[in-house]
């Protein structure tokens, strides 16, 4: 992903300025951008320190874009129970690319590593063309025996020992490393470095998507804050930048915004829930759409217990919502002049056409319904209607 790029372009820069003996790129990654692979493989042969990439830990893999920065760095190694291969380019979406295309992408990959690896001769080559074109996978002691990488290491500490007095050829001619007794520095990722990557979880984009959305719903239904609009607006920047890079189908969006429309049409219309409903489903089949169509690899897919319950998460906040809307079209009106009809009160006077009467401590001008009978002072009444600040009403 791109900050991976900006990740090891720092840390290639950072050894050249302090003139390390060599530099050491763990991997461990199911592929990516075949961009951004170009451009790391680029950046690495360009370093004027020679470039170790090393496949670890155990059980690591180094596929699709990995196995090609593998074969790009100076020095290529792997460490025991390990893989590397299947590197078939395939669309941003995941699916296979049409024939041409397919051609097309293939031989700029494998023009991209030919010059890396046809030193380590014939069969490192054609093991190396079979990755691409077959997806083919091998593991650490197979690329050793094609002689596809130098070395099988258990750890960092194996790695130097076997580097120690190792030859390897640079632009500027051969050099012989010496990594005895040499003093490891680790680079840890930047701050902004790593929140871009975790932006790049499909996951995170997902929660990111699913909060912003409904924060903007929240401030739009309650005009006058702050709080949820930023909110909303700082989870949907973030996300867009995740959805940038994801191989998404943008078809998923047209149920994520029914979904919404629904959870508020469901508040608004009063439909006891059933549009609330359709939302849930609405919107766990527009997550599943956007972020698992067929063919996307499976590192790159929303986890569906995630996206099932974040559905039903939202969907019970807005039943909850919804529960309170009902209740309060329910409720007597509890302010301004209806709230008054059919309350009681007393006469203050006795009213033929008009007098006053006390209600809930205040006092109103009245006047008598047609049908009703004498009401005289201290007599209970009741409020038939109200006529703007004169009151209508009976005896009780």
């Amino acid at each position: 992903m791109p900050p991976m790029l900006e990740y090891i372009k720092r840390g290639i820069e950072r050894g050249e300025r302090i003139d390390a003996e060599v530099i050491i790129i763990q991997l461990n990654t199911p592929g990516g951008s075949v961009d951004t692979m170009l451009k790391i493989m680029a950046e690495i042969r360009a370093s004027k320190v020679p470039v170790v990439v090393y496949v670890a830990p155990r059980n690591a893999i180094a596929a699709s874009a990995g196995a090609m920065i593998t074969m790009s760095g100076h020095i290529s190694a792997m460490a025991p129970e390990t893989s590397i291969g299947a590197a078939s380019p395939i669309t941003s979406s995941g699916e296979n690319l049409d024939s041409t295309s397919d051609r097309k992408a293939k031989e700029i990959i494998k023009a991209a590593i030919r010059s890396y690896v046809i030193p380590r001769g014939e069969e490192a080559l054609t093991l190396a063309e079979a990755m691409i074109d077959d997806a083919i996978a091998v593991t650490a002691n197979e690329a050793l025996e094609a002689n596809l990488i130098d070395f099988i290491a258990d750890d960092v500490e194996d790695l130097l020992q076997a580097l120690n007095g190792f030859t390897v050829q640079m632009d500027s001619g051969e050099r012989t490393l010496n990594t005895s007794n040499i003093l490891e520095q680790s680079l840890n990722m930047s701050f902004i470095e790593g929140l871009l990557l975790l932006l790049t979880d499909p996951n995170i984009a997902f929660l990111l998507l699913a909060i912003g959305v409904q924060a903007i719903l929240i401030e739009i239904s309650t005009p006058g804050g702050w709080v949820a609009g930023f909110i909303g607006a700082v989870c949907l920047t973030l996300a867009t930048y995740g959805l940038g890079v994801l191989p998404i189908n943008w078809f998923g969006i047209i149920f994520l915004i029914i979904a919404f429309i629904l959870f508020v049409l469901d508040i608004q219309a009063a439909a006891h829930g059933a549009l609330t409903t359709a939302g849930v489903a609405s919107f766990i089949v527009g997550a599943l759409v956007l972020f698992n169509s067929p063919g996307t690899p499976e590192f790159q897919r929303v986890s569906v217990p995630l996206v099932v319950s974040t559905g039903i998460f939202l969907g019970l906040i807005f039943f909850t919502i919804l529960a309170f809307a009902l209740r309060a079209l329910r409720n007597a009106i509890q302010v301004g002049s209806e709230s008054l009809l059919g309350k009681t009160g007393t006469a203050r006077t006795s009213i033929k056409e008009a007098g006053q009467v006390q209600v809930e401590s205040e006092l109103w001008s009245a006047s008598k319904s047609k049908d009703s009978a004498s009401i005289g002072k201290g007599d209970l009444i009741e409020v038939v209607e109200v006529r703007g600040l004169r009151l209508i009403v009976k005896k009780k």
